[in-house]
C-alpha cells in the first residue's frame, strides 16, 4: 500500500463486500433486538459495552433487546479476555447482571487487523469503535459503507488526512440515516446541558474569552516484551506513538476542547501554541515513544474570541475544566456555576446517557449524528498541535488542506516500524497542501 488513501480504498472494497449484512436504521421501534459488535477491546471498548448494557437496562428494564453479538481485536489474547470478562457471572464481576445479553461466540471472536472487517461482516446493528485513534477515519469508513449505526470514541482522526476523510463521512452518513454518537460525553450530561444552554441563551452575555485545561500527571507504559514486533510494541504501547494517538492534547484534551466549540457554536479560526516533552522517558524513540507531555495554546475564534488552552502529563496539581467570560459576567462551566450560582446538575452517568441517547435516536428512526461536531473538535486540538510544534501561527485552512499522513504504509503485524523523534518546537514545518 502506497499511501494512506490506499489503505482507506482497502478498506471501502472490503466495507462494500459487507455492505448487506445490515441496514443502518431498521425497524426497531418494536421488538427487535439491535446487535451490537466491539472493534477494539481495551479500556474504553469493554467499558463502553458496560455502558450500552447499562443504558439497555434502563430504557427497557427486564426486558432489554441489546446483544453483544461480536468482538475483534488487533491482538487476539484481548478478544478472548474480553469475551471471558463479558460472560463472567462472578458477583465481582461488572458484567454480571448482563450476561444473558452476552451471545459472542469463539466463532465471532476476532483478531488481526482485519478483525474489524469481519466483526461488520457478523449481521450487527450497531458497532463500537475503540481502537486507537490512528484507525479511526477507515474503520468509520467500512462501518458507513456497511450500513452500521456507530458509537466511535474520541478522537476521530490524528491528522489532515484523517480529518478530511471524516469530513466526507458526515455527509455519507447522513445520506445514509446513520446514527453516530461521539465520546464526547460531557454533551449528554445533564449538568453541562443546562449551563451550555444558559450560556448560549445570554446568560453572561457575549463571550469574551474562555480557558480550558486538562492537566494531570501521565498515562501508563508498557514495556517491550522479547520478540515482540515494532508494530505489536507500538500497538500495545499506543497512546505514546503519534501515528496512533495524534498526542494527548488530541486525544485526551479534546474533550475540554469540545465544550468550547460547544459554547460557541463554532470551531476555532486560527492558532499559536508551544510546549515540548520535558518528562517523559528518555531515549530511542522507537521504545519510548515521541509525544509531548505539555502545551499551551491561544485560539481565536472567526468574533476575534480568544480561547486558552492548556495540557499537561507531568506530575503536579490537576486541573480538569472549562471556564468562559462575557460581557455580564462568567461561568465556570466545569462545575456549572454562573455568576456564582448553581446553573446545572448531573443525574445519569454521562457515559450510560450518550449510550441511552443513540439507542432511543435508532428507535425513533430520529438518529443523532456527531460525526461533524466531533471532527470539529478532534481538528481542533489537530491544529493546536501543530500550530504548537511550529511555533508560529497556523490557520485552520491551511492546516486541513496539508498533506500530513502519519499511518504507516503497508502495515503489517510484523512491521518493523522507525520512530523518528519528538518534534522539535519551532523545528518541526507542516507538510504543503495536497495537491
Amino acid at each position: 500500500m502506497s499511501s494512506r488513501r490506499n489503505f482507506l480504498k482497502t478498506s471501502a472494497i472490503a466495507g462494500a463486500a459487507v455492505s448487506a449484512s445490515g441496514a443502518g436504521l431498521f425497524a426497531a421501534a418494536g421488538n427487535e433486538t439491535i446487535k451490537v459488535g466491539l472493534i477494539g477491546c481495551g479500556g474504553r471498548g469493554t467499558g463502553a459495552v458496560r455502558d450500552i448494557l447499562e443504558a439497555e437496562s434502563r430504557i427497557n428494564g427486564k426486558n432489554p433487546k441489546v446483544e453483544i453479538v461480536a468482538v475483534g481485536d488487533v491482538f487476539k489474547n484481548k478478544a478472548e479476555n474480553a469475551v471471558k470478562a463479558f460472560k463472567s457471572d462472578s458477583p465481582k464481576s461488572n458484567y454480571a447482571k448482563y450476561v444473558s445479553q452476552i451471545k459472542v461466540t469463539p466463532e465471532t471472536t476476532f483478531d488481526g487487523l482485519d478483525a474489524y472487517q469481519k466483526v461488520l461482516s457478523t449481521g450487527v446493528d450497531l458497532v463500537i469503535l475503540a481502537t486507537p485513534p490512528g484507525f479511526r477515519p477507515l474503520h468509520l469508513e467500512a462501518a458507513i459503507k456497511a450500513n452500521k449505526n456507530i458509537f466511535c470514541e474520541k478522537p476521530v482522526c490524528v491528522d489532515a488526512t484523517g480529518a478530511r476523510k471524516c469530513y466526507e463521512l458526515v455527509e455519507e452518513s447522513k445520506k445514509k440515516n446513520l446514527a453516530i454518537v461521539a465520546g464526547t460525553q460531557r454533551r449528554h450530561q445533564k449538568g453541562y446541558i443546562e449551563t451550555v444552554k444558559k450560556l448560549q441563551g445570554g446568560a453572561i452575555g457575549d463571550i469574551v474569552a474562555a480557558r480550558c485545561a486538562w492537566n494531570g500527571s501521565g498515562i501508563w507504559f508498557h514495556d517491550r516484551a522479547k520478540g515482540v514486533s515494532d508494530a505489536q510494541y507500538q500497538l500495545n504501547n499506543w497512546y505514546h506513538f503519534l501515528w496512533l494517538c495524534g498526542d494527548h492534547i488530541v486525544e485526551q484534551h479534546v474533550h475540554n476542547l469540545d465544550v468550547i466549540n460547544w459554547i460557541m457554536n463554532d470551531h476555532p479560526v486560527k492558532a499559536i501554541g508551544m510546549g515540548g516533552r520535558a518528562n517523559r522517558k528518555v531515549g530511542d524513540p522507537n521504545e519510548v515513544g515521541n509525544i509531548w507531555d505539555h502545551y499551551a495554546v491561544e485560539y481565536e475564534y472567526k468574533n476575534g474570541m480568544k480561547m486558552y488552552s492548556y495540557c499537561r502529563h507531568i506530575p503536579g496539581e490537576n486541573d480538569v475544566s472549562e471556564s468562559v467570560v462575557g460581557s455580564k459576567g462568567k461561568c465556570r462551566v466545569s462545575s456549572y456555576i454562573i455568576n456564582g450560582e448553581q446553573a446545572g446538575e448531573d443525574d445519569i452517568n454521562a457515559y450510560v446517557q450518550e449510550h441511552i441517547d443513540l439507542l432511543n435516536s435508532i428507535r425513533a428512526s430520529k438518529p443523532l449524528n456527531e460525526l461533524q461536531n466531533v471532527t470539529d473538535s478532534t481538528f481542533t486540538a489537530i491544529l493546536g498541535r501543530n500550530a504548537s510544534y511550529a511555533c508560529r501561527t497556523l490557520k485552520w485552512e491551511d492546516a486541513l488542506k496539508a498533506n500530513e499522513d502519519t499511518m504507516p504504509k503497508g502495515l503489517t503485524l510484523e512491521s518493523a516500524l522507525k520512530v523518528t523523534g519528538a518534534p522539535t518546537p519551532g523545528s518541526w514545518k507542516l507538510p504543503p497542501a495536497v495537491g
